[in-house]
């Protein structure tokens, strides 16, 4: 039986974005914003704790999904232990297509493992995010809040595979985030199960370029954002981000659905001041960078 460590452990975690236009389901960017959470081991008993964004939403039991996530990577490591208290101070949004469920699982999984003496022999890096992306079930979000920076993932015979490529520093982005927002579960349900092979074809050739673009040629990220497989099919849904999407665009902005939205990520240069003069009335805008750094402990 592992056996547990003393004392608090603390961790912060990054928003993520997906898709990024054509990357459906494998690019994703780590983002300048961070949740930051700490867990003990009590000697029984589960006492969670919410602040800041989704604080009224979220369970105080083991149904809340960074508990989960917890229970998850103990059971990996061999040690469950007999009680835990769990302190959250949220500044994600939740459902808006920032990441924040993978934030939580990545962050489950990395507390986990810092409970744990010898955890990081008991579980690599490969078989947490591993199980982080099993929870999730996609690697997009998971990929990038575990690694940091950009990541290109996806999945392998059995196991999920994560690819980390430099990002041109020259790139910033703007994220537009409304106040309402809409479950992954919802935008997921609103495509369509086949797409025509040319629609196909035409997007996969756009997220090779937007790889290229993202990674030293920012002059191409218009061009290399642009979608066929799911952002229209989601307007149903999110009918103001996908108006605020082709606003920016047509003025020459490379401006996508982030995630399963709603929120709009628009790239920019290093002055964000005009992309930002352009939120609308009701929403919140950030300032982002892309993050470097993942999960870290701290």
């Amino acid at each position: 039986m592992a056996q547990l460590v003393d004392g608090p452990v603390r961790v912060t975690v990054p928003a993520t974005s997906a898709n990024l236009g054509p990357g459906f389901d494998s690019l994703g960017l780590a983002l300048s914003l961070r949740d930051e959470l700490e867990a003990e081991v009590l000697p029984e008993g589960l006492v969670v704790e919410v602040e800041g964004a989704g604080a009224d939403g979220v369970p105080r039991d083991e149904s809340h999904l960074v508990v989960r996530a917890m229970r998850a990577a103990f059971d990996l490591m061999g040690a469950q232990p007999p009680g835990l208290r769990l302190t959250c101070r949220n500044v994600i949004p939740h459902a808006r297509g920032l990441g924040s469920s993978s934030a939580a699982i990545v962050a489950g999984v990395v507390l986990a493992r810092g409970l744990v003496a010898g955890g990081q022999l008991l579980a690599s890096d490969e078989a947490l995010f591993d199980l982080a992306a099993d929870l999730e079930g996609h690697p997009d979000n998971v990929a990038p809040a575990f690694y940091g920076g950009f990541v290109i993932s996806g999945r392998e015979d059995d196991h999920w595979y994560a690819v980390r490529v430099g990002v041109d520093p020259r790139i910033t982005a703007v994220a537009f985030v409304p106040p309402t927002g809409v479950e992954t579960s919802v935008a997921r349900g609103l495509l369509p199960a086949t797409v025509p092979h040319a629609d196909a074809a035409a997007n996969s050739g756009r997220a090779a370029l937007l790889v290229a673009a993202l990674t030293g040629q920012p002059e191409h990220l218009l061009a290399a954002t642009r979608d066929w497989l799911h952002q229209d099919q989601r307007e149903p849904a999110m009918p103001e981000t996908l108006a605020l999407v082709r606003r920016l665009r047509a003025d020459g902005v490379p401006a996508v659905v982030s995630g399963a939205g709603p929120t709009v990520l628009a790239f920019g240069s290093a002055d964000t001041s005009a992309l930002t003069a352009r939120c609308p009335d009701g929403w919140a805008c950030h300032d982002l960078v892309v993050e470097p750094a993942g999960a870290l402990l701290v």
